[in-house]
């Protein structure tokens, strides 16, 4: 088992995913920071915000397999091809999935202030806009540039 995790370790092109996802989180929380004047953690582990964080991940992932692997690879065809939907989700589904969501939190606020209905509210805050998600796109992009530089 202690080989299991050494060799995930020596990964690059994980970790160096992983260090995209976290830098992107980070980055949000952040943002928060500076915009809410207070610290909110939930920032750090939802979904939603500026940089998209799994555009970061996604186009590190790919961007990380085609310097390791070649452009003409399969394995960065696979990952481009992910990229593109993970992208896509992240702006097009899951953003609409939040406009809904806000939509049925005023319908339910409506219905309970008239004493009929009484739940939670829905999370809005879900998808991305087209700009956090181009952030999140550039982010990534520079951080597996920066992690490969030197090398090959």
């Amino acid at each position: 088992m202690k080989d299991f995790f050494v060799e995930i370790y020596r990964n690059k092109i994980l970790m160096t995913t992983i260090s995209a996802w976290l830098i992107a989180q980070t980055i949000k929380v952040g943002i928060g920071v500076l915009r809410k004047k207070k610290f909110d953690f939930r920032l750090f582990i939802g979904s939603g915000g500026m940089p998209s964080a799994h555009a970061a991940g996604a186009s590190c992932l790919a961007m990380s397999i085609g310097m390791d692997c070649g452009f003409d690879s399969v394995y960065f065809a696979l990952a481009f091809a992910f990229a593109i939907v993970v992208m896509f989700d992240a702006q097009g589904v899951r953003r609409s999935t939040g406009k809904q969501a806000g939509i049925l939190n005023k319908i339910m606020d409506d219905i309970y202030w008239q004493g009929k209905i009484q739940e939670m509210r829905l999370r809005e805050l879900i998808g991305h806009t087209p700009v956090e998600v181009i952030m999140g796109l550039f982010l990534g992009i520079v951080i597996a540039l920066v992690s490969w530089s030197g090398q090959r």
